[in-house]
């Protein structure tokens, strides 16, 4: 089988790609870590430079690549194949090289409807194989006909045994309409993980951190925030979380119980539907734009977002243009199954 070389420009590091196989399967195959997020090429974190050789898209030009990030040469690493030995530019994820991704079964403990549309599930994992996960980090549960569908870890990496998801019902969705009408207790479900390059940076400055999260993206910033509760950091952590109505804020009393226990903590609600002015309980409004509102200047944080894709691409646009550095900026976009119907992925979220 035809193989192509490629080179890491700045530490010249090489990893192979076989001929039909993209950049970054190759690359987290040979345990060079790249960042990524959704894999199929709508949320832009895998971007990176192509300074010499070719790729190409073989079934469709990705989402997340602007036109004007092709002509600079940019490319999707979860898309693009090589034509030939490839120079690239990108960032490595060091955190996560020693994380060994796996397969293994969970057993349903319990199912707990937070809110009308979000459930909760508690998984048992096996004794004798713990799930290492950074806090921020996702699963895929695995499905049959080799669907899968990715779901973020809502709990501490300290709670070794189990492990928390917080599930979004999409109408038209098979898997969510499995989990809220169908799976029960005791039940077994396939996982494949930890996924995703979405975690604390812990060996960046003292900066403070803003954590903005969009209807269950706020499961991963919930175990990000856990784990650096239990590890006693004391950065300052200003936490927003949006959604249309406050009912959809479905673990409210959480992060305000967070914002009380611990002075380091702050934390605002958004709610884009209130029809009111919020009288300070919440912003009115999206929540990048609580942020903008609080820190119309940016450059002093570290900022994590979660939460649907039309969030996170408005918010990084708004974000860099209010001073934050690209690289401090990080993100997990929340993609549905390539197999939802279109009618649910245009939904605004």
């Amino acid at each position: 089988m035809k193989e192509f070389k490629v080179t890491i420009a700045g530490n010249k590091k090489t990893f192979r790609v076989r001929e039909g196989e993209n950049i970054l399967v190759a690359a987290l195959r040979q345990g060079v870590m790249l960042p990524y997020s959704c894999k199929n090429g709508t949320c832009g974190s895998c971007k990176g430079l192509i300074e010499s050789g070719e790729v190409h898209y073989p079934f469709h030009p990705p989402l997340a690549l602007e036109k004007s990030d092709h002509a600079e040469g940019y490319a999707l690493m979860c898309q693009a194949e090589p034509l030939e030995d490839l120079t690239i530019r990108v960032r490595e994820i060091e955190a996560v090289r020693d994380i060994q991704v796996r397969m293994l079964p969970a057993r349903v403990l319990e199912k707990t409807r937070l809110a009308d549309n979000v459930m909760r599930l508690q998984l048992r994992l096996p004794a004798a194989q713990r799930l290492q996960f950074l806090a921020g980090q996702y699963v895929d549960v695995l499905l049959t006909g080799g669907k899968r569908r990715a779901f973020s870890i809502a709990s501490s990496p300290s709670l070794e045994s189990e492990i928390e998801l917080h599930i979004r019902h999409v109408e038209g969705g098979d898997f969510t309409g499995y989990v809220f009408d169908e799976l029960k207790e005791r039940d077994i479900l396939r996982l494949e993980g930890p996924q995703g390059n979405f975690f604390v940076r812990n060996d960046m400055s003292e900066r403070p951190m803003i954590m903005m999260g969009g209807g269950t993206g706020f499961a991963p910033l919930k175990s990000m925030i856990e784990n650096l509760i239990e590890h006693g950091d004391r950065r300052t952590i200003y936490l927003y979380w949006g959604a249309r109505t406050d009912a959809e804020l479905y673990l409210g009393e959480l992060p305000e119980a967070w914002a009380r226990e611990h002075p380091n903590i702050n934390y605002r609600k958004a709610i884009s539907e209130s029809g009111d002015e919020g009288n300070g309980a919440y912003f009115p409004g999206f929540v990048h734009e609580a942020v903008i509102a609080d820190h119309p200047d940016l450059s002093a944080f570290d900022v994590y977002m979660s939460g649907p894709p039309a969030m996170i691409e408005t918010a990084k646009a708004e974000f860099l243009s209010h001073g934050v550095p690209e690289d401090r900026l990080f993100y997990d976009s929340f993609e549905f199954g390539l197999d939802v119907p279109v009618r649910v992925l245009a939904r605004p979220h």
